[in-house]
């Protein structure tokens, strides 16, 4: 029986073949891996968990004693439904409210909301959006990540009326308290 010779040429060809396609598939992972971690990153599903600039987990802000008052909320009026020109008349009963009304427009996160409407708020928004939840009675309150004390008042399929405005005050214990900072962090 006859053995195949090979030259030496053909062998060095085809060992050169298999080191650059494994160099190639290496670099290949390893750029797939790398872009991988980064849009994880970016996502926020790995990283650390250090504080982001500008905040403090010591520093904790001394909420105001005083009311929140229609005067000193921002709203935001947005149209969640079909209905043409409802978030500007509704704008314009709230500014006759006392309400600063920033934006009138349609829901800018395009959500189809089947109730009467949701209350969008950032964390230092909780008493602008509990004053302002007491007009659109039914509403979802819903905290976002925004960093001011706007409100977004979304205005729901359901929505009919505003609700009344309250005839007196609350009483004295259960007054809802500005979440503006006091302190000097």
């Amino acid at each position: 029986m006859e053995y195949l010779q090979e030259s030496g040429a053909s062998i060095h060809r085809r060992r050169r073949r298999r080191r650059a396609a494994v160099t190639l598939t290496f670099f290949t992972v390893l750029l797939f891996g790398t872009f991988g971690y980064a849009v994880a990153f970016v996502q926020g599903w790995v990283g650390t968990t250090a504080a982001k600039p500008g905040t403090s987990a010591t520093c904790h802000a001394a909420p105001s004693t005083q009311p929140v008052t229609p005067s000193v909320v921002t709203l935001n009026v947005y149209n969640a439904t079909s209905r043409d020109g409802l978030a500007a008349s509704v704008a314009g009963s709230l500014q006759t409210q006392g309400f600063k009304v920033d934006t009138i427009g349609n829901d800018p996160l395009g959500r189809s909301i089947k109730g009467v409407g949701e209350i969008r708020r950032g964390q230092t928004g909780a008493a602008a959006a509990s004053l302002a939840a007491t007009r659109l009675s039914g509403a979802n309150v819903v905290q976002d990540k925004r960093t001011d004390d706007t409100v977004d008042f979304v205005l729901g399929n359901k929505f009919r009326a505003l609700s009344a405005t309250p005839l007196r005050a609350p009483p004295k214990g259960a007054r809802t308290k500005a979440a503006k900072s006091t302190s000097s962090c």
